[in-house]
């Protein structure tokens, strides 16, 4: 989970059950400041995709036992959401259950000039991952060098039918 750590634990806590109960799984945790605002991101996940109703549901479940637990001294905007089709795999789960898709990668320092790739995510193993790039090469590099790993999944030709 991404984030100020012990907060997001602690708020994982509080939420995991609630979602559980509603059929759902915790895609990821993210407490962050933008601008003047700290927002509370909860990323939801399911067999057959999130709806705006499971957002919601989850939302009203969890918002007392947050309010009454007072995890976060801060006020804060809470928002949930599905990680969406482009999710970013944050987790070694994550990772695991992609292998084989496709995946788009940037890495924090250049390899050669080039910090971006997409590939199919060939193997994960211990915090290194194994990108199989379009011409046939691989890519390996360990997570750790990463900015961030995102499904792939976006095809214009999906919109063209």
């Amino acid at each position: 989970m991404a984030g100020k750590g012990n907060t997001v634990s602690r708020v994982y806590e509080i939420v995991a059950p609630y979602a559980q109960e509603l059929g759902l799984d915790i895609w990821d945790i993210r407490f962050v400041k933008e601008g003047t605002d700290w927002y509370l991101r909860i990323f939801i996940d399911k067999d057959g995709g999130v709806s705006i109703d499971d957002c919601v549901d989850l939302t009203h479940a969890i918002t007392k036992p947050l309010d009454d637990a007072d995890p976060i001294s801060q006020s804060y905007l809470l928002e949930v959401s599905s990680p969406g089709v482009e999710r970013e795999l944050v987790t070694d789960a994550h990772f695991d259950k992609y292998v084989g898709s496709n995946v788009m990668l940037r890495l924090i320092r250049p390899v050669e000039k080039v910090r971006d790739f997409s590939g199919r995510l060939k193997a994960y193993n211990n915090g290194v991952i194994t990108l199989e790039l379009p011409d046939g090469e691989e890519l390996t590099v360990n997570r750790k060098e990463t900015s961030y790993v995102k499904l792939d999944d976006f095809d214009i030709n999906d919109f063209n039918k």
